[in-house]
């Protein structure tokens, strides 16, 4: 808990608080290990799957890359790879990172600073590559070939998606 509130940035007497709340709701389990109290979301609960849909819209990688990536010279932003096949419902393990696809020409700098600071807001690494709109656009492109034929999310759109 003490890591928790410390990614939170609340006070650690707070964050209990909460926790008993949900525990005693069912919304959460935790156990002891030792001096640790380890929580986990009750993904059984009848809420569970509301919450968690609540969840992925305000906090979750679409709002946060949609936000961040919101950068000068980027037309379109699209996350692609395990984490959108697993919002697509492709059955599989969590994903240990966000890939993302900035289309435009931006300037690297803001590019990093910009999945560094969802990588922050996320809790797990975010994987940036850009192609200029000319390139998202051509078939022999190996990565955007790749990215067309599997799961992805559009999260920003200054300008109308294009089509190959």
């Amino acid at each position: 808990m003490s890591d928790l509130a410390t990614r939170l940035g609340v006070p650690l007497s707070t964050l209990h608080r909460e926790v008993v709340r949900l525990d005693k709701a069912g919304l959460l389990t935790s156990r002891t290990l030792g001096r640790n109290r380890l929580l986990r979301a009750n993904t059984s609960h009848p809420a569970a799957p509301a919450l968690t849909q609540l969840l992925e819209i305000t906090f979750g990688p679409k709002a946060v890359i949609a936000e961040e990536f919101d950068i000068p010279g980027a037309e379109q932003v699209m996350i692609f790879g395990s984490w959108a096949a697993r919002y697509a419902g492709q059955q599989g393990p969590p994903p240990h990172d966000v890939d993302v696809l900035v289309v435009g020409d931006v300037d690297r700098a803001d590019l990093y600073d910009a999945a560094d600071s969802a990588h922050a807001r996320l809790g797990i690494e975010v994987n940036p590559v850009v192609r200029s709109a000319k390139q998202w656009l051509d078939p022999a492109d190996a990565l955007v070939a790749q990215i067309r034929a599997s799961a992805f999310t559009v999260v920003l759109a200054h300008t109308e998606p294009a089509s190959a």
